[in-house]
């Protein structure tokens, strides 16, 4: 990064001991070494945080690109059905709630649910 040499190191110790002083050397030494201590942490946590925006986005981009492929077999998949059967096929999820034999409009006033352990209905059950 900045490509220091031996050279130059010895340079930069000897100006230092020079301005700083040999008896307040080790106090600066530790202040240095503190600061370049914390660059380092906040130099870590920015790469990090970059690395993770970076993978969310080639997710996302991963996610529509499986999503295109995936309509794209399926309505391949449909026309070739439909070719043979000559019926429309559904190519989507099937819609919610609407599973056979399952009520969706949570109304279940006047009938009877049997329990299908003991096969009793639920009317009675409760009029016990």
């Amino acid at each position: 990064m900045f490509d220091i040499g031996a050279a130059e190191l010895l340079v930069i110790i000897i100006v230092a001991v020079i301005v700083i002083g040999p008896k307040d050397m080790p106090l600066a030494m530790r202040t240095a070494g503190r600061w370049i201590g914390k660059v380092r942490k906040v130099s870590a946590h920015f790469r990090t945080g970059i690395d993770a925006m970076v993978r969310e986005a080639e997710l996302e981009e991963m996610e529509k690109k499986w999503k295109a492929q995936n309509e794209e077999i399926m309505r391949r998949t449909a026309s070739l059905t439909e070719a043979e059967k000559g019926a429309p096929v559904m190519t989507g999820p099937p819609p919610v709630g609407e599973v056979e034999g399952e009520r969706t409009d949570g109304d279940a006033s006047g009938d009877q649910i049997k329990d299908t352990q003991s096969g009793e209905s639920a009317a009675s059950k409760s009029d016990q």
